[in-house]
């Protein structure tokens, strides 16, 4: 869009629908996901693991209308004013807050059972000794946890991920993919088409590969160390953690992908490119992410 054809008022879109059909397909993919892991039943069939499929069907419906719509007013020249643009800026910012907050809440039960509780049930803090003495007078504190308190309850695995194979070639890649996306947003400022498309199509591969070295390590964690959800708080915070990053590199994953196409379609001008910037700051932010969980769930 050239700015002669750019929008100085305010945008107000009419009334939408895809807020109440998000919400409602994300009620159904959450509802799914608690039968699921409670292993429920109706009319003896096991319910969970389709109404969770049939939720996250609902959610990309969801996003390819709702996005879909966005990306036609954006064309339309509708979305081109510096307020809806100031606007558009805060509330990415906001979401990324909450991606943090989410985040946090996970590394903050990682950080109390590697120094509080697992020191309560070793002993280690005197005025808990006695519980240690009578209640676990086997359990070591150490982490990671390879002596479970109650090992009939939850097996351990048998050995810790290690730090640096797959876990180390993953921070490369990702720190790789921060520099390429980087360099297709200098390209798109310089409108220098081709690096910009070079760039970004690198980032995808990069994000494919990272999620590929994931999954590898995943069949190694279950197969071979007997690493599991199930194995006690190690297995259980490592996959949480590094599950939900996976998850999002997903998502990160295919937003690069859908700009990469826009890009093609030449949707985005110098000046006219924030859906670019979003996907670009979301990607940052899991880049950092990974940087915390590689220190704190591999190494240290």
């Amino acid at each position: 869009m050239t700015p002669s054809t750019a929008s100085t008022k305010y945008y107000l879109p009419e009334p939408s629908h895809w807020p109440l059909k998000g919400s409602i397909a994300l009620f159904i993919t959450m509802f799914g996901a608690v039968n699921w892991l409670h292993d429920s039943h109706f009319l003896g069939l096991e319910f969970g693991p389709y109404l969770f499929g049939l939720g996250i069907l609902a959610v990309l419906y969801m996003m390819f209308g709702w996005f879909g719509t966005v990306i036609r007013e954006n064309r339309a020249g509708l979305l081109s004013s510096k307020q809806v643009d100031h606007s558009f800026r805060w509330g990415m910012a906001w979401f990324i807050f909450s991606e943090v907050m989410f985040f946090g809440a996970f590394f903050a039960a990682l950080f109390y059972s590697r120094l509080i509780s697992v020191s309560v049930l070793g002993g280690d803090q005197a005025h808990y000794y006695l519980t240690h003495l009578i209640f676990w007078p086997n359990f070591q504190a150490h982490w990671p946890v390879l002596n479970n308190p109650n090992p009939a309850a939850f097996i351990a695995p048998k050995a810790v991920m290690e730090t640096w194979g797959i876990p180390a070639i993953n921070t490369l890649i990702l720190l790789s993919s921060g520099g390429t996306v980087t360099i297709a947003h200098w390209a798109l400022l310089k409108d220098r088409r081709q690096i910009m498309l070079v760039a970004q199509a690198a980032t995808v591969v990069l994000g494919i590969c990272f999620l590929s070295m994931q999954a590898h390590e995943y069949t190694i964690a279950y197969m071979e160390k007997g690493l599991t959800l199930a194995s006690g708080i190690y297995g259980t915070t490592f996959f949480m953690l590094t599950g939900f990053h996976a998850l999002h590199v997903t998502v990160g994953t295919i937003g690069l992908s859908v700009i990469l196409y826009r890009m093609f379609k030449r949707d985005f001008s110098p000046t006219n490119h924030f859906a670019f910037e979003a996907i670009a700051w979301y990607w940052h932010f899991v880049d950092v992410v990974w940087l915390f969980l590689f220190i704190f769930v591999y190494w240290v």
